[in-house]
């Protein structure tokens, strides 16, 4: 064959790069999403209303654009693919419907519209078939551009000075860029588990195997710079579930074996940065460079590694007889490196009895028991959890059926918990589904990701071979969002939520798909005229019900661009009024107004604006703006409070009294609100103005 032969033409090329967006239309949008889940990424991971909201209009549009272009023959959907999308629905539905028994109308509105997200971008990925090249294109494009962006975030760290070093990795924890430790870790790690289970096989180039390999190295130790304790033990979960679960698993513990020897060899440098902080608390320049170098150099050594071994792998310089020789020598070292995990973890960790009953005394203590020297990372399980799942399990057996509605949890918990922390979210999406949407909720959830795991089984036993691997990538992906959100609030973070959904939408999507049955009625000869008419009805039928579900669609669609435009625009005011209220404080109020009219349901305009009116000295307008916010969120202890000092800064104590001890009950543990309230008790005014100066101390310590 001479060279000229063998060489691809240009438009040869460009046919092989567009043969996966030929195969599967549905890529392209997809692709587009996938992209916008990256910026959210690089900014607090997509928890602002103003950055999902106009996200899910983007959603909304690409979905109603790959219904438009290639359209959707809904019966050669997969049963189970139609009723996860259902339960979704329904479980939207149950959300948009706990507006009405919520005692914060506005929270549940946003909570139901962040569900209205992750039902568009599951359907969006779901609902189209995807091939094994074009699903291949889809996961590795996003899992490559994480890997970027843990890149970007090492290296900016590294150049970064010690003024921004204190805003980047305060107290020797990355937040940067989701803004929340735990979030941070959980978005590297949701983009690890995909890295390393589609380095494992043979159908990628061994370039790319290396590069993936490496990225995957990359990935867990920008997420260890967070020293996240929920990444740990969810890093361990999710290594019983691969092996236990996945195919593969020789494949898989050969390439983990480079992979752990890569970030066991920088993690040592990862860990000083944050436990040998400088005596003012801020981490040392020198000891992020360090860091930075072993990062990337165990991610090369490993990537060149790697990618050596897949070369040859995939040149064939082995026999059959040979590799299965090699195969089944890895699979003995692996059971040997197990007992031998297995034992040195036992003989490290001591009695694990009493280890059990020390991490069970630490997360039920909370943080006075979390007080031990050395890493974080192995300091115990103390947090304030066990109090939030307690107050939400106490809500659920309250409430059973329905719940108290979506995001409505901070409310309840400040009335009845028993710690100092005051968190919006039950962290742990399973807490959030029992209190916020009952026992309906959880049957609908467990319904719709039962049926979403029957779809991507399928689809790990389909006839792709590389389809099969980017099912298996990708519910690794899922399942560690899932693993870790049972102990966190990750749900709330639009960023990890659609791209977890994504990442189970594209699973299902590789699922057999047997194509629609042909028209039974279809016939021949002496039947010709009634066939003919019988077709003839048939395409009036079909052409109506094909009107009213475009009707219908066109509707829901009006109704949910609708349901995320609106909140996000007040949003958008509330932030600007924020901006210019020290300079315009008319401005600010009507820009609030404004907010007030395009949200009805939400308290935080007036909440802002009575605070402004107190900046101010406006005590008339300020309890004025505060009966606003009651009138929306009766059970709001900020404004009972701050109408209950304001009445007592005028002299009328009765009503202060009143105000006060309402505040009391429904904020029992805040000091300032008991102070207030012993004062007012006393026959002595609360000065509105030293209380503020409280409120707004205790706000900074907290951020």
């Amino acid at each position: 064959m001479s060279t000229s032969a063998s060489r691809r033409t240009p438009d040869e090329a460009a046919g092989g790069l567009l043969a996966p967006l030929r195969e599967a239309p549905a890529t392209v949008p997809a692709l587009v999403a996938l992209a916008l889940f990256v910026v959210w990424a690089t900014s607090q991971a997509g928890y602002p209303l103003t950055h999902w909201a106009p996200g899910g209009l983007i959603v909304l549009g690409l979905l109603g654009i790959t219904l438009g272009v290639v359209g959707l023959d809904i019966r050669a959907v997969p049963l189970p693919v139609k009723i996860a999308v259902g339960c979704l629905a329904g479980y939207m539905a149950l959300s948009f419907a706990s507006i009405l028994w919520a005692k914060v109308p506005g929270d549940a509105w946003e909570g139901a519209n962040r569900t209205l997200l992750y039902l568009l971008v599951f359907a969006l990925f779901a609902l189209w078939p995807q091939r094994g090249r074009s699903a291949a294109l889809l996961l590795g494009t996003w899992t490559l551009a994480m890997m970027g962006l843990a890149a970007y975030v090492a290296l900016h760290l590294d150049a970064a000075g010690a003024g921004s070093l204190q805003l980047l990795i305060p107290g020797g924890r990355l937040v940067y860029p989701a803004g929340y430790v735990n979030a941070n870790a959980a978005m590297w790690l949701m983009a690890f588990w995909p890295a390393l289970l589609l380095a494992r096989s043979e159908r990628l180039p061994w370039g790319l195997r290396g590069v993936l390999a490496g990225g995957a190295v990359l990935l867990a130790e920008v997420a260890l710079l967070s020293q996240s304790r929920g990444s740990l033990f969810a890093t361990a979960a999710m290594l019983v579930l691969v092996f236990a679960l996945l195919p593969g698993r020789v494949r898989t513990f050969a390439l983990l074996v480079p992979v752990v020897a890569g970030i066991g060899a920088a993690a040592p440098a990862v860990l000083h940065v944050g436990d040998h902080l400088q005596q003012n608390g801020l981490v040392q320049p020198a000891a992020i460079h360090s860091a930075t170098v072993a990062i990337f150099a165990a991610a090369l050594v490993i990537g060149l590694v790697v990618a050596a071994g897949a070369a040859i792998e995939q040149r064939r310089f082995f026999s059959a007889s040979a590799a299965k020789r090699i195969h089944r020598s890895v699979a003995s070292v692996a059971i040997i490196a197990l007992v031998a995990i297995v034992v040195g973890g036992l003989a490290a960790a001591g009695n694990p009895v009493k280890r059990i009953e020390h991490g069970w005394h630490t997360f039920k203590v909370g943080y006075s028991a979390d007080r031990t020297s050395g890493s974080r990372l192995v300091s115990g399980l103390g947090s304030a959890r066990y109090d939030f799942y307690r107050v939400a399990l106490d809500e659920f057996a309250a409430h059973p059926l329905v719940g108290i509605g979506a995001d409505n949890f901070q409310q309840q918990y400040l009335a009845h918990r028993r710690s100092e922390e005051t968190p919006h979210y039950p962290h742990s999406v399973e807490m959030r589904t029992l209190a916020e949407t009952g026992l309906i909720g959880s049957l609908l959830a467990l319904v719709g990701l039962g049926a979403a795991l029957v779809a991507a089984a399928r689809g790990l036993r389909g006839p792709d071979p590389l389809g099969r691997v980017v099912v298996a990538a990708a519910l690794g992906g899922f399942a560690y969002w899932a693993v870790h959100g049972s102990v966190d609030w990750f749900w709330e973070f639009a960023g990890l939520g659609s791209s977890a959904f994504a990442l189970m939408g594209l699973a299902c999507a590789l699922a057999p798909r047997t194509p629609a049955a042909a028209d039974p009625r279809a016939g021949a000869g002496g039947v010709g005229r009634v066939a003919a008419a019988s077709s003839a009805y048939g395409r009036w039928r079909s052409a109506g019900l094909r009107r009213l579900t475009i009707g219908v669609g066109l509707c829901a669609a009006t109704l949910a661009a609708l349901s995320l435009t609106a909140p996000w625009l007040s949003q958008l005011e509330i932030e600007s009024a924020a901006r210019v209220w020290p300079h315009a404080p008319q401005t600010a109020y009507a820009r609030l107004n404004d907010a007030a009219s395009l949200n009805p349901l939400s308290d935080e305009p007036y909440l802002v604006a009575g605070s402004i009116a107190l900046r101010f000295g406006d005590l008339a307008r300020a309890d004025h703006e505060f009966a606003l916010a009651l009138e929306r969120s009766p059970g709001d202890a900020y404004a009972t409070l701050e109408r209950g000092a304001i009445a007592s800064t005028e002299g009328n104590r009765r009503r202060a009294l009143v105000l006060l001890e309402r505040a009391a009950r429904l904020n029992p543990r805040d000091p300032l609100t008991r102070q207030a309230l012993q004062l007012a008790r006393e026959g002595k005014r609360v000065n509105v103005d030293e209380l503020n100066r409280s409120i707004l101390l205790n706000a900074q310590q907290l951020a």
